[in-house]
């Protein structure tokens, strides 16, 4: 098969069955989730080939919610993300290779608060289904750790007794639900 006959397969995010999250440590003790209202995404592969795939996705930091107005506010300050700089956090991939089964490993390049990085992320693929509309779905669970000191969210506080109050490390965890487009 020449590459004139291939034809690009795309998914897009379907955001009222997708969760985007963040997990990190409070005074090292305790865990805050955080999570964005406000993303969108898409996946293009030739044919059906996910292992090929090309993924886009972007959050709107002003979309930012852990639950609490006041920390909510802060992390949108310039302490943290400073929305107004930097209203979006983006990913482009650059890899997206079949690592088992259902397992696979995402590479890309991680954008936030001005500041790209190259970052690995693990996949797991749910499956396919067709929904009561006929529509197909597909669902994937992606996971990984990165550093917020990387992204120049260095805003640090530390207790009276020298302990950290927001660790360095931020848990990714995001369940995707795609719908295949006509």
């Amino acid at each position: 098969m020449d590459a004139s006959t291939i034809t690009n397969t795309v998914w897009t995010i379907d955001p009222m069955h997708s969760e985007v999250q963040f997990k990190v440590k409070h005074l090292m003790v305790s865990t805050v989730t955080g999570s964005f209202s406000q993303f969108e995404g898409q996946v293009e592969m030739p044919d059906d080939n996910f292992e090929a795939a090309t993924i886009t996705f972007s959050a709107d930091i002003d979309s930012i919610s852990t639950g609490n107005a006041q920390r909510d506010e802060h992390l949108k300050s310039s302490d943290f993300f400073d929305a107004e700089q930097f209203p979006k956090l983006t990913f482009a991939s650059t890899q997206f290779k079949k690592t088992g089964e259902d397992t696979y490993e995402l590479a890309g390049d991680l954008s936030l608060h001005g500041v790209t990085k190259p970052v690995i992320l693990k996949a797991e693929y749910g499956g396919q289904m067709q929904d009561f509309y006929g529509q197909t779905k597909a669902g994937f669970e992606v996971s990984g750790t990165i550093k917020r000191k990387e992204f120049g969210l260095t805003w640090d506080g530390v207790t009276e007794a020298g302990g950290v109050v927001v660790s360095d490390d931020v848990r990714l965890v995001m369940n995707i639900q795609l719908t295949k487009q006509a």
